[in-house]
């Protein structure tokens, strides 16, 4: 990741922003995989009223080399600071029946959409609710696999043993350890962090989730901190 030699402002801005953001809601649909997935627009118009109002705003460049599309991401900050994303490299075809590649400006266009997109949420550290638009295209198969295999293993199992189960003391500690960590990065009081925490998992009470919701704190933390200590 690319950055100023400064993202203190930025880094501020940006802990604001993520309280206040909502998942961009998923209102278009992928026929061929059966998902939903949020629209570059919705998600431009879910972002762009709250980045303004902290002082955020952000650039995306597209380009190509060969077969393959590229796509990144800049976030800028009024104060000059600025981050930008590592190069999203995308196929600039869609594949037919029988392995055919078809490249068309239509395909190229779509690749593009798709890119900035996914490359715009990953660096602002949000996501659709449910999007499962790329996911198909690249794991289908396996994941189709592996969900009949989990089936045919999990007959006669409560299929929400593990969600029920409370955090253990140990994911609550590293929770909390994340949380101080990244305060120290970005300069931003630990209360601030773990409210926009709690927005993202959606609870008002870190001492009373589940474990699985506990595994989904870590990872989004574990984000944060990649992300910050990349930038830092």
């Amino acid at each position: 990741m690319k950055k100023s030699e400064s993202i203190m402002e930025l880094a501020k801005a940006l802990v604001k922003f993520q309280m206040e953001v909502e998942n961009p809601k998923n209102t278009a649909s992928n026929p061929m995989f059966k998902s939903k997935y949020a629209p570059l627009d919705v998600v431009i118009n879910t972002v762009k009223p709250i980045l303004t109002k902290h002082g955020l705003s952000f650039m995306q460049s597209t380009g190509s080399e060969g077969e393959s599309i590229i796509i990144s991401t800049m976030l800028l900050h009024e104060s000059g600071e600025w981050i930008e994303s590592e190069p999203l490299t995308l196929p600039a075809y869609q594949i037919k029946g029988g392995g055919v590649k078809d490249f068309t400006a239509q395909g190229a266009g779509s690749g593009i959409t798709y890119g900035r997109r996914y490359s715009l949420t990953a660096l602002l550290g949000i996501s659709s609710e449910d999007d499962d638009d790329g996911n198909g295209v690249s794991h289908g198969k396996e994941s189709n696999k592996k969900n009949n295999s989990n089936s045919s293993q999990g007959q006669g199992k409560p299929q929400n043993s593990v969600s029920n189960g409370k955090a253990s003391e140990k994911q609550l500690k590293m929770i909390h350890a994340k949380i101080a960590h990244i305060s120290a990065l970005t300069k931003t009081e630990k209360q601030t962090i773990e409210d926009t925490l709690k927005g993202n998992i959606g609870t008002d009470n870190l001492s009373e989730i589940s474990s699985q919701i506990a595994s989904k704190a870590i990872e989004v933390l574990m984000g944060w901190e990649k992300q910050y200590s990349q930038a830092g």
